[in-house]
């Protein structure tokens, strides 16, 4: 290594520094971003996180149940959504084959075998979208995430029943928490006789679908060789077809075609745009997670949450009542502590498996 002896060996006047040491160090340096550009980074997706969200769930609340459409077709615009997520997929697909060094995104090509393989996840999926829009048709903007606020709930007693994995008490204790502050809101909301009790079960169903969505998306991810972007196109082909004889049965088709605004292109606009929004969610998501972390990205949502309950408040000029605000605090508090005790725990069981590594290496080291 003679280069190495004579940069180490070189002799330098007081107060200057090698030239081939300071370019080294210069194009470090021009290659990592600066503090100030990470932090705007993570500023830039966060805030484009909570923009999507909310704007989706005030865009998903006026085509649900908006006095100016009327229009009763909750499925038909969930089925609508997924159809944007299919085409959006095919032209990104698209331009990652013809631009690679530019798009990079899958090909993609229908498979029927990895469709059928998708299928439990997408049942689940259909049965997750469809409450979520049935909830939010039937409740307010406001009242939306103490309706859904038992995900972590379900989480926890899905993982015992069915993953056969135990939760500690601490963490148990932050679910009893969400439990209180959603009976809370439930009893808060029915005080002010604004409460729909169908759109309560809904929330609920929701909650369970999205928990068990997370565990079948585990399960079925080997078969599109763990690619998120694969899944999102089987999930929302099945999805498509799932939806279509379902509104058959509730006439929904019949109700679209006798709809007053089927040629209005501002309605069209709108739903395109919910689709657009349903997807982007999807990705800002991912890259929310990429570019902070999981426990982050959990505590971004909850924040999330907390201000679009404040401006939905404002919005709809609800008047709520101190303990109403209360249970909202219990859900936000204890799935915001649950998150934290999770992430303690799995960083003391990495911390503890690696100790174990080091121990049965030291043991095969004093062997040999």
């Amino acid at each position: 290594m003679p280069c190495v002896y004579r940069l180490s060996c070189a002799r330098l006047e007081p107060g200057k520094s090698h030239p081939k040491m300071d370019s080294h160090t210069s194009a470090d340096s021009r290659k990592q971003p600066s503090l100030v550009q990470m932090y705007t980074k993570i500023a830039l997706v966060v805030s484009s996180y909570w923009v999507i969200s909310i704007s989706l769930v005030f865009i998903n609340k006026y085509l649900l149940s908006s006095e100016d459409l009327k229009l009763d077709a909750p499925l038909f615009i969930t089925f609508y959504q997924c159809v944007c997520s299919i085409c959006i997929c095919m032209l990104l697909g698209l331009l990652g084959s013809l631009f690679p060094s530019t798009f990079s995104f899958p090909a993609l090509k229908f498979d029927y075998k990895i469709s059928r393989e998708i299928l439990p996840l997408s049942i689940v999926f259909v049965g997750m979208i469809t409450f979520n829009n049935l909830c939010l048709k039937y409740v307010g903007v406001a009242f939306y995430n103490i309706g859904r606020s038992l995900t972590t709930v379900f989480n926890v007693v899905l993982s015992y029943t069915v993953l056969k994995q135990s939760t500690s008490l601490p963490a148990v204790m932050c679910c009893a928490v969400i439990v209180i502050g959603f009976i809370l809101g439930v009893n808060q909301e029915g005080n002010t006789g604004e409460l729909s009790y169908m759109g309560v079960a809904f929330g609920i169903i929701a909650s369970l679908c999205v928990s068990l969505n997370s565990i079948f998306t585990k399960k079925v991810l080997p078969a599109v060789e763990g690619n998120i972007w694969r899944l999102m196109f089987y999930n929302n082909i099945n999805a498509a077809v799932l939806f279509f004889p379902i509104m058959l049965l509730k006439q929904e088709l019949v109700t679209i075609y006798n709809f007053d605004k089927l040629y209005d292109v501002n309605f069209w606009a709108i739903m395109t745009v919910s689709g657009l929004f349903g997807f982007l969610i999807g990705f800002i998501s991912g890259l929310q997670i990429k570019v902070t972390s999981p426990l982050t990205h959990n505590v971004s949502g909850t924040a999330k949450a907390c201000v679009q309950t404040i401006i939905a408040v404002f919005h709809f000029n609800d008047v709520k009542t101190a303990l109403w605000w209360l249970g909202n605090l219990c859900v936000l508090g204890g799935s915001a502590a649950y998150t934290n005790v999770r992430q303690k725990e799995m960083r003391a069981a990495h911390a503890l498996e690696m100790k174990d590594k080091d121990v049965e290496a030291g043991k095969g080291s004093g062997t040999s």
